[in-house]
């Protein structure tokens, strides 16, 4: 399915990406209640961090993605687990239908989407009281090696910034008037790759590509002999895990 992001290019790369935070997914699940069993729609899913996280814990998952590499790989990663199921959609567009889900979650997708005509999405797939999440892993751009890779960066692009994935998406939901109070959800997660991993999880950073055009693959190749200088074969990268839910009036 084409979008206006096309991930084809990043799709392996994704598979060295951070998993969220394990006490914030248990936080966003105890606020919207969701028993064992229940059905959740993870838009967006990529290659299923998300959807892993859900599907272990006992949820019946629809995963809906629109990039067929991203999906393919995200079909690999679920396979062992029978109460998943994977769909080609969009966050506006998801191919459900009407009432089926007591949860749907944007893992690190909904900044991608028409958030406006997302949201109607997701009211209309949702059931009476259903809940709605979305979720990004933020790096701590102020520890020392990240602040490093920022200033590579932005000396690179004039006005480098991230989009609506940093921003506060409390108004943004609350604009839609489909949902009662939002909630705000944050876990921490250490994450750790060898210096091989950083380099191809930053070929994975649709954002930078998007912005950075022709200079993508001269930026990741700084990052990655900066990287090469700190002489070790592991980071430690410190992130949080962000995360709005919201149940539907």
């Amino acid at each position: 399915m084409k979008t206006n992001w096309d991930y084809t290019n990043l799709a392996d790369a994704y598979l060295k990406r951070p998993d969220y935070s394990e006490t914030a997914i248990n936080s966003m699940l105890e606020k919207a209640g969701v028993q064992k069993g229940a059905k959740i729609c993870d838009v967006g899913a990529g290659v299923a961090h998300l959807t892993l996280m859900l599907l272990e814990r006992g949820y019946n998952v629809v995963a809906v993605e629109p990039n067929d590499a991203m999906r393919a790989n995200g079909i690999i990663r679920t396979k062992k687990y029978n109460h998943s199921n994977w769909s080609e959609g969009t966050g506006e567009n998801t191919g459900q239908e009407n009432s089926a889900f007591d949860m749907v979650t944007f893992g690190s997708s909904f900044n991608v989407c028409d958030r406006q005509l997302a949201l109607k999405e997701t009211k209309r797939i949702l059931k009476s009281g259903g809940w709605f999440a979305c979720m990004w892993n933020h790096r701590d751009v102020n520890d020392k090696i990240q602040s490093a890779i920022e200033s590579i960066i932005k000396n690179e692009i004039d006005g480098y910034g991230y989009g609506t994935r940093r921003e506060d998406q409390t108004e943004e939901i609350n604009k839609s008037g489909l949902f009662k109070e939002v909630h705000k959800i944050e876990g921490n997660v250490k994450h750790f790759q060898t210096i091989a991993e950083c380099v191809e999880a930053w070929r994975s950073h649709a954002t930078l590509e998007r912005q950075a055009g022709e200079k993508f693959g001269i930026i990741v190749n700084k990052i990655s002999t900066y990287l090469d200088s700190l002489k070790v074969t592991e980071i430690e990268i410190p992130y949080t895990t962000r995360i709005w839910v919201a149940q539907l009036k």
